[in-house]
């Protein structure tokens, strides 16, 4: 008897392939655009089996979350930033939209795209975005590392819009963010925007969110920037430059904390990021669809840190993956009759040094070729002699 997948097993969730629907229009596609299918969903949950369902998870031995937080937002990952164990976690795979947490990804594609140091000029449409904006000036000119931290620190939808223009248009951008989400096992997520403004086909999950940010934590750039709690940004000409402060209550109020991002919008609600760290650990608490009941998100993510703290190391429901679980496209099945390369000598290192494969080859035959015509020579010089032997002993018997 073959026993289903735990993923096959588990009890249909709410949202398992796709976000709650729209409560406005802003994922309506473009006139004449077809609306996005969602986001394929893995065989197998990314992280572990234990993920596949939508219950609440903690491990075992151990006592449950704070109650008011479990029942809080739609979704929760509580994970270490460092082993990648999630410590609990509720509804952990579910499609929900990002809000401004997706400026995590946006980030980090940045970093790998551009040099922080070059420069970039504001212009109108970045002026214009909806939503939060730092007030990039139209016209000024900005470092890219300026433009990275201010998103970051004030979620500035205008800042995400310039980043991407640097990045070769938002398209692009897209593109990008979307491969990079997939390349390092993010396979819930899709970006419609880089700023997290709603869009059509947008897909997250707490723990993708959770999985990029441990990513991303790792570099230096990104650490500084959402650990910074206020900087300065060039203002008008003539005029001083402006103050910009984090947005993050886990940097600016909890003991330990290493700084996150917040999130919303009316299609997504509220979402967060939060982390810290304390005596050696340093843990991650992202909440997904979250509303500001009983106690603000960033307060419930707190209670969460709380919680994980006083957990024992080791204690996991699943684990946070930085590298895709999907398998590589197969190559042509070997036949069972014809020999690997290497046993015929194809790519052995000898005077050919490192030719391989149809190279390999061509040099065989060119050699051959040149045996053959030096054969040839060698027998027409052994005639000849041959011939001038018999003529000689002809002449002088």
């Amino acid at each position: 008897m073959t026993t289903a997948p735990a993923a096959a097993q588990a009890p249909a969730c709410p949202n398992a392939e796709a976000p709650p629907p729209a409560v406005d229009t802003s994922e309506v596609p473009a006139p004449g655009q077809p609306a996005p299918a969602p986001v394929p969903v893995p065989e197998t949950p990314v992280g572990g089996d234990r993920l596949a369902g939508c219950a609440l998870l903690s491990a075992p031995n151990q006592p449950a979350p704070p109650p008011d937080v479990a029942a809080s937002a739609a979704g929760w990952v509580l994970a270490d930033l460092d082993s990648g164990e999630i410590l609990a976690a509720k509804d952990a795979h579910a499609r929900q939209r990002p809000a401004s947490t997706i400026k995590v990804l946006t980030a980090l594609t940045a970093l790998r795209e551009l040099k922080l140091d070059d420069t970039l000029v504001a212009t109108q449409e970045d002026a214009n975005q909806e939503g939060t904006r730092i007030g990039l000036l139209p016209g000024m000119t900005y470092t890219v590392g300026q433009v990275f931290q201010a998103m970051l620190m004030g979620s500035g939808n205008d800042a995400a819009h310039a980043l991407a223009v640097k990045m070769g248009g938002v398209p692009a951008t897209l593109e990008k963010m979307n491969a990079l989400a997939a390349e390092i096992g993010a396979l819930d997520t899709r970006a419609a925007t880089p700023s997290g403004l709603d869009g059509p086909g947008m897909s997250t999950s707490a723990y993708d969110l959770a999985a990029i940010f441990r990513v991303a934590i790792r570099e230096e750039a990104f650490a500084n920037a959402i650990a910074t709690p206020m900087m300065f940004l060039p203002g008008a000409p003539g005029q001083p430059p402006f103050e910009l402060w984090s947005d993050n209550q886990v940097l600016r109020n909890y003991p330990g904390g290493l700084g996150g991002k917040t999130g919303f919008t009316d299609d997504a609600r509220h979402t967060f990021i939060g982390s810290a760290q304390r005596e050696g650990r340093r843990l991650v608490a992202v909440m997904v669809r979250g509303e500001n009941q009983p106690v603000r998100l960033s307060h419930q993510t707190m209670a969460l840190l709380d919680y994980g703290f006083s957990l024992p190391r080791g204690s996991s429901v699943g684990e946070l993956v930085t590298t895709s679980p999907r398998a590589p496209e197969a190559a042509p099945a070997a036949r069972a009759d014809v020999p690997p390369p290497a046993a015929v000598g194809v790519g052995r290192s000898s005077f050919f040094g490192s030719i391989t494969g149809p190279l390999f080859l061509l040099a065989v035959a060119l050699v051959a070729v040149a045996v053959a015509v030096l054969l040839r020579r060698r027998r027409a010089q052994l005639a000849q002699a041959r011939r001038q032997a018999s003529a000689e002993s002809a002449e002088h018997p």
